[in-house]
């Protein structure tokens, strides 16, 4: 019998009737992590399928009912929590390809579905669901990255329509998007935080350029891309005019929980491979060897608890809150930990290679940095915690009731 066969007898007979659906549909429509070699060492993080694939796999999720679980009807299922983590449960031997979606359904999404009108909701949530259209997030610029409400890309009002001029940078998922939520400049004379507005943005419209960024471990996952006198109708505003943050910070919140819980963002290796290695190299019996892996296994196991409480709290009407800044932040430290044991034990061999399965373990110290960064730095994480869940004095914030065209930021710094 197996653990989810022992869990299957101990839950409600809803949550059983759940778990064999999600298992049925899974063996049908999704490849088991073996198939695509994960234990093979073809590359430290997911294999991405190509797009057709996942658009079909995510339309088939949406038919099952199986999508955006938790999200409040009529724009979801409206299932619990419980049954988000039987999900889970069934899902970890399996490889979903999902990849293109993380940042819309786990982030953009659900803000749009607490901040944005009847008409956004009805145009955009179920389109999104069933993977018709691919989203993306614009927040940071190249003077705007920790403290994003220092950002100077400008949105000036036409008429019933809106002007866009600026750039953003480290955008995921841009060269894969239909529509983006980007926040810019409404208002100069308030402080940073208050002439901030959110809008949707189409990136096939005039005036949008996607640009690539080559990272050090080869991929090309982030985008920068820069706005010239694009049009956008005042229908595309998600909330009132300057009050953008209050959005930003909801998206940066579920961005946190989505990569916290497991949506997105770095995923460990695992112990299985860890295990592998250290059997291959010899080393499986070595006392500090067997510590560092248990010590993996045990944070991964506290990752997973983490995600449960935030979902658990998110479902019971909660906005998303300082949880999701513990979870992105163990995540974080889950990936260096397991890349820095994986490169300990591979040794020599996972710098210059014969053997390609020890490639993993080079690939997977180049790209656990970024974990560390995307969704907010962990320093950033710390101050949140340190603040919201210890009670610790607040950082001083000179500028905070300064209008934004008196502060020297960012690019604005150089100006005489």
């Amino acid at each position: 019998m197996t653990a989810t066969d022992e869990l299957q007898t101990t839950e409600t007979p809803e949550l059983a009737e759940f778990r064999l659906k999600v298992r049925s549909f899974l063996a049908e429509h999704a490849p088991k992590r073996a198939a695509r070699q994960d234990d093979e060492g073809r590359a430290f993080e997911a294999t991405v399928a190509d797009l057709a694939t996942q658009k079909a796999f995510q339309s088939a999720l949406a038919d099952a009912g199986l999508a955006g679980l938790t999200w409040p009807r009529p724009w979801g299922p409206g299932l619990t929590s419980e049954h988000q983590r039987v999900f889970n449960e069934e899902a970890a031997g399996y490889e979903l390809p999902t990849t293109a979606y993380i940042i819309g359904l786990g982030m953009v999404i659900p803000t749009m579905i607490e901040f944005g009108t009847d008409d956004q909701r009805e145009r955009y949530v179920s389109k999104a669901l069933r993977g018709e259209e691919i989203w993306s997030q614009l927040f940071s610029e190249p003077g705007a990255g920790s403290d994003v409400a220092s950002l100077q890309m400008r949105a000036e009002r036409d008429g019933d329509e809106w002007i866009l001029n600026g750039q953003k940078v480290w955008t995921t998922g841009a060269q894969l998007s239909d529509f983006g939520a980007v926040i810019a400049r409404t208002n100069p004379e308030n402080p940073k935080h208050r002439g901030i507005t959110m809008f949707i943005i189409d990136f096939k419209a005039p005036g949008v350029e996607i640009r690539p960024l080559r990272q050090m471990n080869g991929a090309s996952g982030f985008n920068e891309v820069f706005f010239t006198d694009v049009r956008i109708p005042d229908a595309s505003r998600i909330g009132d005019v300057d009050d953008g943050w209050r959005c930003a910070v909801a998206m940066l919140m579920n961005e946190r929980v989505a990569i916290g819980s497991g949506g997105g963002g770095g995923r460990s290796v695992g112990v299985r491979p860890l295990v592998e290695l250290a059997r291959r190299r010899g080393v499986l019996d070595d006392a500090v060897v067997r510590q560092g892996i248990a010590d993996v296994y045990i944070r991964t196991k506290i990752l997973g608890y983490i995600g449960q409480r935030t979902r658990a709290a998110v479902k019971a009407g909660k906005a998303p809150g300082p949880e999701g800044s513990i979870a992105k932040l163990a995540g974080a430290l889950l990936a260096r930990r397991t890349s820095d044991l994986g490169i300990a034990i591979a040794g020599p061999g996972g710098q210059a290679w014969a053997d390609q399965r020890e490639s993993r373990w080079a690939l997977g110290v180049l790209s656990a940095p970024a974990s560390r960064i995307a969704g907010g730095t962990d320093e950033v994480q710390r101050n949140i915690i340190g603040e919201r869940v210890l009670g610790l004095p607040k950082e001083p914030q000179v500028d905070r009731d300064v209008p934004f065209k008196d502060l020297r930021v960012g690019t604005q710094s150089s100006r005489g």
